[in-house]
């Protein structure tokens, strides 16, 4: 459900609203019963939760053994 918010023509008392949808807007301010006009707000951010991102929350795990690189050869006598 959507917040909504709004302010009263009368008292410039702010407030929000928890409503559906298919609600009708709230007509009379809670502090003064003055009329109130709803706000057109920007709505909430984009919220984050999780350990992460698409790599580490959503993408498919790789079943089979991923193809290393060529291991790196040294030309030493004792091979290291």
């Amino acid at each position: 459900m959507p917040t909504y918010e709004y302010e009263c023509q009368k008292c410039k008392h702010h407030f929000d609203k928890l409503q559906s949808m298919s609600e009708a807007p709230v007509k009379r301010c809670p502090k003064c019963k003055g009329s109130v006009k709803r706000l057109i707000s920007a709505g909430a951010g984009l919220i984050f939760k999780g350990s992460g991102f698409f790599i580490t929350d959503y993408k498919k795990r790789n079943t089979s053994p991923a193809v290393s690189d060529k291991k790196h050869t040294s030309t030493g006598k004792d091979g290291k």
